[in-house]
């Protein structure tokens, strides 16, 4: 059997973390299966979609390097489809018109909560009389369309993840709800609704797996009996893990971050988040962390994702993205970092100072975690002065200090080099027989204002050929 996956948003929105995941999960089943994998926009809901978050969804997916076979398809595109299907179950007898207003539906509502009973359709507009509905219409009442689910029949599947599961037509609602009240002057069936849609793009488009969140179960269950009413094949089910917060309820805004975009701004790169979603909720067989997509598609099967819900770790992307960071060549890192420096603020041209901005990426990676840590690790680098911190301060009232600095001032020439530099540390240690860590320590204090930080001789160097070193310095001893 050819393996055909989608992965179909709502543009409702931006790309959500947990949208992503399903898409990573779909990728790499597809191929690892060398199948193909759709990319399906279900845009019904007409009030709510917006073509930027379509557009959003479309660059999100390609900047996370999930390159899709077909598509994008268009729900708004394929209502002939739909309309065609709506009336094959009207004239099958599993479908009807329902002339329920809104107040009446309410009222049901109602007295059932004032029962202690769960909401459902009452079934009450399944068998209308041709009498009962001319009524109706003379009322100028619109119907929806709904679909008959028997509260005694009993829907069972074999689910990729979750083994076998099952569903009671009773715990369905009653009968579902497939098309909209159409507009006041159409004759045609209203906007046609979620779970008719999607069995008819998937019956189209011979959709062989839906692996998706396990939020959809309950639709699954309703889907299964539209495509056993329309006499089509039913696709293998996957219902995936929900991504949870550290409370271990589901990942959502109140925990500062959803969406693909909010990540990509936060300083994490596209390799490394993917890698991370790839490990929410599966385990490589070989207990590898760290892959490409690519690689993961090789080893990738749904009988390693797990049922249980997959916790969000902070601090686990954060080591993740680090191992990337660390491993990219200055060359690869500085186009990611000066977008950041720019919205920071920083002053420097590119073209004219490459080299130097090459240098200090080199020096400041392997303090990186996210890409928006440049901003903090080379923010001394762009200011024209530095402040000490009250540890500094400290530092400054120890004896010797300001002599060291002084000497520093004395010794030091402009095109420094890193043996001439080090032969100024060493010589001032001698010449002031003070150890060299008083040295070293004091020279940071000077160039920085601070005591700890990235190699100290590359980053007198880096601010010497910015003449920059001894201007410091002598801000310090003289205040």
């Amino acid at each position: 059997m050819a393996v055909r996956v989608r992965i179909a948003p709502s543009p409702t929105g931006n790309l959500h973390i947990g949208t992503a995941r399903t898409a990573v999960f779909n990728w790499l089943f597809a191929r690892h299966h060398q199948g193909t994998f759709i990319l399906r926009v279900e845009d019904t809901d007409l009030e709510r979609s917006k073509s930027e978050y379509t557009d959003n969804i479309k660059s999100g997916l390609s900047w996370l390097g999930l390159n899709w076979d077909e598509g994008p398809f268009f729900q708004t595109q394929r209502l002939d489809l739909y309309r065609q299907a709506i009336q094959t179950l009207l004239d099958k007898g599993l479908a009807y018109p329902c002339y329920c207003t809104s107040e009446e539906l309410e009222a049901m509502r109602e007295t059932q909560k004032a029962n202690n009973q769960a909401p459902r359709y009452d079934n009450r507009h399944r068998n209308l009389s041709p009498e009962e509905i001319s009524q109706f219409e003379a009322e100028g009442r619109k119907p929806v369309i709904r679909f008959k689910i028997e509260d005694n029949q009993q829907i069972l599947w074999h689910d990729l993840i979750r083994g076998t599961v099952t569903w009671q037509g009773s715990d369905l609602g009653g009968d579902m709800v497939i098309a909209r009240t159409p507009d006041k002057d159409s004759d045609n069936f209203g906007q046609p609704l979620y779970n008719l849609a999607v069995v008819i793009d998937d019956i189209d488009m011979n959709i062989s797996h839906v692996i998706r969140g396990e939020d959809h179960i309950a639709n699954t269950a309703k889907q299964i009996l539209l495509y056993q009413a329309l006499e089509a094949k039913v696709p293998e089910f996957a219902h995936t893990p929900l991504i949870l917060n550290s409370e271990g309820k589901k990942l959502s805004k109140r925990d500062g971050v959803t969406s693909i975009d909010d990540f990509r701004k936060m300083g994490f790169t596209a390799p490394a988040l993917v890698n991370y979603m790839t490990l929410l909720g599966w385990t490589s067989p070989d207990a590898e962390e760290i892959f490409t997509l690519e690689e993961a598609a090789t080893k990738f099967s749904l009988e390693r994702v797990n049922k249980a819900g997959a916790k969000f770790d902070w601090d686990k992307l954060d080591w993740l993205n680090s191992q990337y960071l660390h491993k990219m060549s200055p060359e690869e890192l500085l186009p990611l970092l000066t977008p950041h420096w720019q919205e920071a603020g920083y002053q420097f041209n590119i073209d004219t100072e490459k080299d130097w901005l090459l240098q200090l990426t080199s020096l400041i990676t392997p303090s990186l975690n996210r890409l928006t840590d440049a901003v903090k690790e080379a923010g001394l680098f762009f200011a024209d002065g530095i402040t000490l911190t009250e540890e500094a301060q400290e530092f400054m009232t120890q004896e010797g200090v300001k002599e060291v600095l002084e000497a520093v001032i004395n010794a030091t020439k402009s095109d420094l080099t890193f043996q001439e530099a080090n032969d100024i540390i060493k010589q001032i240690t001698k010449d002031l027989k003070v150890k060299k860590g008083l040295v070293m320590r004091s020279l940071r204090v000077g160039l920085t204002g601070e005591l700890h930080g990235p190699d100290l001789v590359q980053t007198w160097l880096l601010l010497n050929q910015k003449a920059l070193d001894k201007t410091r310095i002598s801000s310090i001893v003289n205040n």
